[in-house]
């Protein structure tokens, strides 16, 4: 399989360069004609000069900058855009999963377009999770969609249909949410599958922060109105 992982990365200096040589030893393992493409998305710690150390030791690793932070939507899009291979995913790059669990949506991709991980038991701060609880249900209220575990950073696609699904207005935390949203008004079908997760041992989470959250709410807000013009263009 030709399969490229793409990593948003913000200041993740102590995870970073663990979770790339574990995607490359599951490459290797598995032989896999794999690449990962990394987006340094305006770290302020030594996320960057370890990105581009690891693209000049391994021709399989792709670095991608951006000069100030954009946010985790830009940041996975940006390593997708740059991804070159048939299939294309992302995950975290905080050592919260195991690439090797994609083995586990692989199976998924003759009969489904997008296949998606869902956290067995997430391994996540309790706030975070009554955060994720009202996040599902805004999804629900405004956009019509109940995918259980949406924001599950573990999901592959074909290239092909990237352009379709492709983020326009999600830069933040919206991302997985306006990708699904978008499948849904173009009939693109999916498929959940079951990945673990693990705790975070270095660094600190962004996603709850407030401003995340506000801003997540206004796009969504703004993507059920670009929604309803684009589904009466098809």
């Amino acid at each position: 399989m030709q399969f490229s992982v793409a990593l948003p990365c913000y200041n993740e200096e102590e995870n970073v360069e663990r979770t790339i040589t574990g995607i490359l030893d599951w490459f290797a393992k598995d032989g896999i004609d794999g690449e990962v493409v990394a987006t340094n998305d305006g770290s302020k710690d030594k996320t960057g000069e370890i990105l581009d150390r690891l693209a000049q030791e391994y021709p399989n690793v792709i670095a991608v900058h951006h000069e100030v932070n954009q946010g985790y939507g830009n940041a996975v899009r940006s390593g997708l855009d740059a991804a070159t291979k048939e299939w294309i995913g992302y995950m975290d790059s905080d050592g919260q999963f195991n690439p090797e669990d994609f083995r586990k949506l692989f199976p998924y991709v003759k009969e489904s377009d997008i296949v998606t991980g869902r956290r067995f038991k997430r391994a996540d701060p309790f706030m975070r999770k009554v955060n994720a609880k009202g996040f599902a249900f805004l999804n629900v209220v405004i956009l019509g969609l109940w995918i259980h575990d949406i924001n599950c950073a573990m999901k592959i696609f074909k290239r092909s249909i990237w352009s379709t699904i492709r983020p326009e207005y999600a830069t933040g935390a919206l991302f997985n949410a306006e990708v699904f949203y978008r499948a849904k008004l173009h009939g693109i079908k999916w498929s959940q599958v079951f990945v673990s997760h693990y705790p975070r041992l270095y660094g600190s989470q962004t996603g709850a922060n407030l401003s995340v959250i506000m801003k997540m709410f206004r796009d969504m807000v703004k993507l059920r109105k670009v929604g309803k013009k684009l589904l009466k263009s098809l």
